[in-house]
Order: structure tokens, then sequence, then C-alpha cells
């Protein structure tokens, strides 16, 4: 089931969510809902604080190639181990910022550890868009959104857009 992606600024955005203590069909399902919520967006990654669970939950695609199979990925509880002294930059966007761009800097390569979605634990090491990606989602479940990277000029900015982007949709 698709679901409404919360747009910026929202405080369910800014607040640091719950570690998934265990899964549940609850929780496999919500999985679900969001990765097909991601792709119909579309976008490569989602957490679920995006549409409004404060779960520790993120979902993700980086393969954007045609003919290329498809890779999702579903993480529980995600956290970053190790991170790389080489730094990447990526012009980074946002399914709750929309048609919003900005570069961002993150370490090139992440060790990430996770549950999957049959409680298994697992580790892996991301570089290149996969990388950022995942650091982008992990973000979003400690609070943080890609423009908080930016200068508090351009943050108010974009800010004030998305203000104008829900007024403009509230009327509609």
């Amino acid at each position: 089931m698709k679901r409404s992606i919360l747009i910026h600024p929202d405080p369910r955005l800014k607040k640091v969510c719950a570690p998934v203590p265990d899964l549940s069909d609850a929780l496999r399902k919500l999985a679900d809902d969001m990765l097909e919520t991601m792709y119909d967006a579309p976008g490569i990654g989602l957490a679920a604080p995006q549409i409004g669970v404060l779960d520790r939950l993120i979902v993700m695609d980086c393969v954007k190639e045609d003919g290329v199979e498809a890779k999702p990925m579903v993480l529980f509880n995600p956290e970053i181990v190790a991170s790389s002294d080489d730094l990447n930059v990526y012009e980074e966007g946002c399914l709750s910022i929309p048609e919003q761009y900005a570069d961002v800097t993150r370490p090139s390569e992440v060790d990430v550890r996770w549950m999957d979605r049959d409680g298994n634990a697992q580790q892996q090491t991301f570089d290149g868009l996969w990388a950022t990606c995942v650091q982008h989602e992990i973000d979003h479940l400690n609070g943080k959104l890609f423009i908080d990277y930016l200068g508090p000029m351009k943050r108010q900015m974009i800010t004030r857009r998305m203000q104008k982007l829900k007024r403009e949709q509230a009327r509609a």
C-alpha cells in the first residue's frame, strides 16, 4: 500500500526514531509499503519517519539503469560502524523536500550493520551512490535532513519554499 510522504517542515522529520525491538508481520508489511511508496515517488531511498512512523527502518534501491535488475534493500536498526576518511560530494535530494537539491559532502565508504526482514544480522560496506543514500536515510532516523548540512541562508530559502508548497497543496 502506497503511503503519503511527509513534506518538510514537519516536526516528525526532526525526531530521533526508536529501535525496532522485534520483527513482526506488521513491520515487514510496513517495509513493503515503504518500498512501494519509494518506487512510486520515484526515489532511491525512504526512511520510516518520512511516512510518519518513528521506527528505525529504511529502504533503498540505488539501481537506476534500465534493464538492470532492481536491488531493493530493507534495513531495520541500521547503524554506521565505520566510515572512510575519503569524502564524496553528491547532489542530494529528498522525497520530503521535493524539487530541491544541493551538494552534500559525506564519507565515500561506510560499513553498516542492520537486521534484515528475516531478523538476521547483516553487515556490508557501501560506496558511491549507495554510501550516500544509506547515510542520508540513517540521518532521517536521527532527525537530520540533508539541508542541515547547508548554510543557514540556503536552508532557510529551501524551508520557505517547502512552506509555500504545503500551503499550495492545502488549497488544492
